[in-house]
């Protein structure tokens, strides 16, 4: 036996003979009173002053994923019907805007149509899509339908599809109809929900939805990158509850791009390049068949019409100019007999629709009266209008009569918004100087100075027999 070999065994020997025994000796820890823990293993809240019941469920898709969906039911509730929103912000913020027990301070807040869901009895169904906070699977940015750019059995239709054939199959006090809404990305799912239908879903509202991510949606206008948008795909797709949080270096983000370069030196800068969707962008900075393949508009053209939609557009729409009116334009000529597609325009930013529209009161519920069941109160068949011309800054409507007028000042403003995507003027960068004079050049750049709003139209439902059960 080697001589290593000698010592390595007496040490063993040593260890058990003399360590290992005292070890085994040693005295239990000191012990003293127990002193219960003062938090329940379980809390359960109070809730019976609620004017509603929250249910926070997990709804299985069609490979086995799971999706968070909190479902806010008025209660009571009988024969109701359901509004879906589903989202990649949290399903769980959403539905939380205050705490309270009634329902609307809940529902007061981004996506939700408030009067609308207190007043019309609705139930809320806000879902978390695959990837994102509470739901389980892959995210991928803006999921494609399936096919070349997305070779698995499942997309945002397929998702939608199983999620509304749980809610009418689980959620007893429902009627069975479903209507879906969202801004911005929560329009372009509720785009998706019209490629491949169920037949339970009977009305979408896409507000300012993104579209085309390469003509005039979010990511680059008229092929002008835009460079906001990088903190946005930092903090959705670093990690799947957003935690990780883009951070400021320059005292004005106009530095902060300056300094670096290009978008691109600046994403190495602060490792966006682990972001899978920034890695697409780089691989397509032209209007190629991955934009183009998947832009919504040109999918919803190959696909026929089985749902209403009313698509709404804001004038004002900083971020998602282009897509309202694209899918409009694209599924307007389908309806022949001017019942399915409805189209409301008013002078708005981003989202701001969503707010006070006390105006627009009676053109939102009758869509949704749609939904409603036979009895429940809907707005007198033709008390709206077929056409109504809303001015900016003035209280009074106009009546629009001829249906041509208004597809035609549609097609006006949407040509006037790609010549201004392609003026130059409108992508330079503003001049270095105080906080002051770059707000007044983002204020010459869009175009936007007091109270100049264009006049818009709004396009409201047909007449009708009966409002309450045609769909």
């Amino acid at each position: 036996m080697k001589r290593i070999d000698r010592d390595r065994a007496f040490t063993a020997l040593a260890w058990a003979i003399f360590v290992l025994p005292l070890i085994a000796a040693a005295p239990p820890p000191a012990t003293y009173p127990d002193l219960p823990s003062e938090t329940p293993e379980r809390f359960e809240p109070s809730t019976e002053s609620f004017d509603y019941v929250e249910r926070d469920v997990m709804i299985p898709m069609r490979d086995g994923v799971r999706l968070r969906t909190v479902i806010l039911v008025p209660k009571g509730a009988r024969g109701a019907p359901i509004l879906l929103t589903r989202t990649p912000y949290d399903a769980a913020e959403l539905t939380s805007h205050a705490q309270s027990a009634h329902l609307g301070p809940v529902v007061t807040g981004y996506d939700h149509a408030t009067e609308v869901i207190v007043e019309g009895g609705y139930i809320r169904a806000v879902q978390d899509v695959r990837g994102k906070y509470g739901s389980e699977g892959d995210y991928v940015m803006t999921r494609p339908v399936r096919g070349p750019l997305n070779p698995t059995p499942v997309d945002h239709s397929t998702d939608t599809f199983d999620t509304i054939d749980w809610l009418v199959k689980n959620v007893p006090e429902t009627n069975g109809r479903v209507g879906i809404l969202g801004i911005s990305y929560n329009g372009f799912l509720a785009l998706m929900a019209l490629v491949d239908p169920h037949p339970a879903l009977k009305v979408a509202v896409p507000m300012n939805p993104m579209v085309d991510g390469w003509l005039g949606d979010d990511w680059f206008h008229n092929g002008a990158f835009r460079q906001q948008m990088m903190p946005y795909l930092y903090e959705q797709e670093a990690t799947r509850a957003s935690e990780e949080k883009w951070w400021t270096s320059h005292f004005d983000d106009y530095d902060m791009f300056m300094q670096a370069g290009s978008a691109g030196e600046l994403g190495r800068r602060r490792g966006l390049e682990q972001v899978g969707f920034w890695r697409k962008i780089l691989a397509h900075p032209t209007y190629d068949a991955f934009w183009r393949d998947q832009s919504v508009d040109k999918v919803l053209a190959a696909r026929p019409l089985k749902v209403p939609v009313m698509v709404v557009h804001s004038l004002w729409d900083q971020e998602d100019i282009y897509g309202a009116i694209a899918v409009y334009g694209a599924i307007e000529p389908k309806d022949t007999d001017n019942d399915q597609v409805f189209l409301v325009m008013g002078p708005w930013y981003h989202g701001q629709e969503i707010e006070d529209g006390s105006a627009l009161g009676a053109l939102i519920r009758e869509r949704y009266g749609a939904l409603l069941p036979p009895g429940d109160p809907a707005p007198v068949p033709g008390s709206v209008p077929e056409r109504r011309r809303f001015e900016g800054g003035r209280p009074a409507r106009r009546r629009v009569r001829d249906r041509d007028e208004c597809v035609e000042a549609a097609r006006r403003l949407a040509g006037r918004n790609r010549e201004r995507l392609q003026d130059p003027r409108h992508a330079a960068l503003p001049p270095r100087g105080s906080q002051a004079e770059l707000r007044r050049a983002r204020g010459r750049r869009s175009g936007v100075r007091g109270i100049h709003l264009q006049p818009c139209e709004a396009r409201a439902l047909p007449r009708s027999s009966d409002p309450a059960g045609r769909l």
